[in-house]
């Protein structure tokens, strides 16, 4: 039958899905920059932030001081806190560190923590939140970076470290598909405290654009409430003229 240019358009009912409860939600790095701003609107949007820092948070959230660079701590902390609060319903790995400088210009110890707090700590933390996890059909957001993408010289430890987050990532999704979400965030630079221990030569210039970093945990809630059948993979969250995105 030919076409009478009126076709009409049939609204395919879906079902609705409830928005997901942040509930419980580790955030490590809370303390300072994005975690801290993780924390916040966590906290403001009726969730529960449980926060592992090396460093006191000044808020009143369950916290425990934790250093990630031991796994074995943070593993056991991560349990304890499982136990205590009854469950875990998402954990988001914000905390990460740097070391710049040529490959052998950087103490060993110094390069290879930045590996320990930003790769094995990230995998020490989900792992063992992931029992809690399956329990709760929770979420875990990893932070990679720009940098994970691209690389800067005298930032081989860095590079290397969320180069690393990514392939952890990406597996973790695969292998946890239809039990746990995971989303990989990836942020460029940041107005944070964490450029400020290092050489002048290495921060960013008195002209960079930097995003707030409450934009940014915006946008982790925003993964966090997603409905069950919904994950967003990837979100990369950027200054407009970010240098190192596209890689």
């Amino acid at each position: 039958m030919a076409s009478t240019g009126t076709e009409e358009f049939v609204r395919v009912q879906r079902p609705a899905f409830a928005e997901h409860a942040l509930g419980n939600v580790v955030v490590t790095g809370g303390a300072s920059g994005l975690g801290a701003a993780v924390a916040q609107a966590i906290a403001e949007r009726g969730g529960n932030p449980i926060v592992l820092d090396l460093h006191e948070s000044s808020e009143e959230y369950t916290s425990r001081r934790l250093d990630l660079a031991d796994a074995r701590a943070a593993e056991a902390a991560v349990t304890e806190l499982g136990r205590e609060l009854g469950g875990l319903d998402a954990v988001v790995t914000a905390a990460g560190t740097d070391s710049c400088g040529p490959l052998d210009g950087v103490d060993a110890e110094d390069w290879e923590r930045v590996i320990a707090v930003n790769l094995i700590g990230t995998a020490a933390i989900v792992r063992a939140a992931l029992p809690f996890l399956r329990e709760s059909e929770g979420r875990v957001v990893t932070v990679a970076s720009t940098l994970g993408f691209t690389a800067a010289g005298d930032a081989s430890a860095y590079c290397a470290s969320k180069f690393g987050v990514v392939g952890f990532s990406r597996a973790l999704a695969i292998e946890l598909a239809g039990e746990v979400g995971v989303t990989m965030l990836v942020p460029g630079g940041m107005h944070t405290a964490f450029f400020d221990s290092r050489d002048e030569k290495y921060k960013p210039p008195a002209d960079a654009v930097l995003n707030d970093p409450s934009d940014v945990a915006n946008a982790v809630v925003f993964a966090l409430s997603q409905p069950a059948p919904c994950e967003l993979r990837e979100i990369v969250v950027c200054p407009s003229r970010e240098s190192s995105w596209p890689p």
